[in-house]
């Protein structure tokens, strides 16, 4: 971990850096994030442009306090002051619907405009020094693993920004829960740390799956963060006959899972912790360092079902789309039962 007075010593360059159109690199408590003035079109031009990211795509925007939600964004429901309470700073974001100072370029050309205050102390010091509101995706390629060091970020754009922030290792690991706010009824649109559960506790009511007319929000194509290695979930039952049926195809595989396996050599096997946040946390890291070692194909052991394993589930499965993976179960006509992958109901 970096020292507090080596973490915060460039916070007033990469604030210069961004009024001055520059793009910066910081650290969040999920992910790393791109950033840019977020009411300076032509520096969050650059941001799609490093990314290769489709301008329909929108941006979230990260503020420094829940007060400055009313420049951002009209008609704000109560609910969301309630929610911003109760988890800002954290990884929540809200869709609202946007105020006139957004630019068209950060919402994708909709309507709504995607808030958040991160929690994490050198984003937070970032956002104080500039004074403004900073569109920031995640530090990487279009649709490629979220960085979670300073280090992804290096590895994955080289120089293509102005500056890096390194705060050391996020301790969420993944992205923000998303809650559409702009329509009637409260609705999820990216499962995230903060659960389903948790949210619909505090606002005493339930939350609707997102429909067809859905605002466009960050991660939710059916590919996403995937690694270039092949991905393919397998559940547990048929975990250790995947492995060897794949080695026995002179495949290189990896292999990440909660459970312990006996392996031959030819095989890696990390093991990942047994709860969702754990896994949450060092997912991304894991995938980061397999993916420059040249395997065939990383097998993962499949979460279990429940509210508590949506986010994990949510992010295996799109990285798992990017690619197919023949297996023993497709060659065989045998398939897990719907769900023992995880339910796709966020897709």
């Amino acid at each position: 971990m970096l020292s507090t007075g080596k973490m915060f010593s460039n916070v007033q360059g990469a604030a210069e850096v961004l009024r001055g159109g520059g793009l910066v690199a910081f650290p969040t408590e999920t992910v790393y994030g791109l950033g840019a003035d977020a009411e300076n079109p032509a520096a969050v031009a650059r941001i799609f442009a490093v990314k290769g990211r489709p301008a329909d795509h929108p941006l979230i925007v990260h503020i420094a306090t829940p007060d400055q939600i009313v420049h951002w964004a009209r008609e704000i429901p109560t609910m969301a002051w309630h929610l911003a309470r109760r988890y800002w700073p954290g990884p929540l974001t809200l869709i609202l619907r946007r105020a006139s100072c957004v630019p068209d370029i950060v919402t994708g050309g909709q309507d709504t405009v995607g808030l958040r205050v991160p929690d994490h102390p050198l984003a937070l010091a970032l956002l104080k020094a500039f004074g403004g509101g900073i569109a920031a995706p995640s530090a990487n390629r279009f649709g490629r693993v979220s960085p979670t060091t300073a280090a992804h970020v290096r590895e994955e754009l080289g120089d293509a920004m102005d500056l890096i922030l390194d705060g050391g290792p996020c301790h969420v690991g993944i992205e923000s829960t998303i809650l559409d706010l702009s329509g009637h009824q409260p609705r999820l649109l990216r499962p995230g740390a903060i659960t389903l559960a948790e949210i619909e506790a505090v606002l005493k009511q339930p939350i609707a799956q997102p429909g067809n007319e859905a605002p466009r929000v960050p991660g939710m194509l059916r590919s996403h963060y995937a690694p270039k290695t092949p991905v393919c979930l397998v559940p547990p039952a048929y975990l250790e006959a995947e492995v060897r049926w794949h080695l026995g195809q002179g495949q290189r595989v990896a292999v990440l899972s909660r459970i312990a396996l006996l392996l031959p050599d030819a095989c890696l096997w990390k093991g990942m912790p047994d709860y969702p946040a754990g896994w949450a946390r060092e997912l991304y890291a894991r995938l980061h360092a397999l993916d420059v070692q040249c395997f065939d194909c990383i097998l993962i052991e499949a979460p279990p079902i429940g509210v508590d394993w949506q986010a994990v589930r949510d992010r295996l499965e799109r990285a798992a789309s990017a690619h197919h993976v023949s297996s023993p179960r497709s060659s065989r006509g045998i398939s897990a039962p719907f769900g023992e992958v995880g339910d796709h109901s966020v897709n």
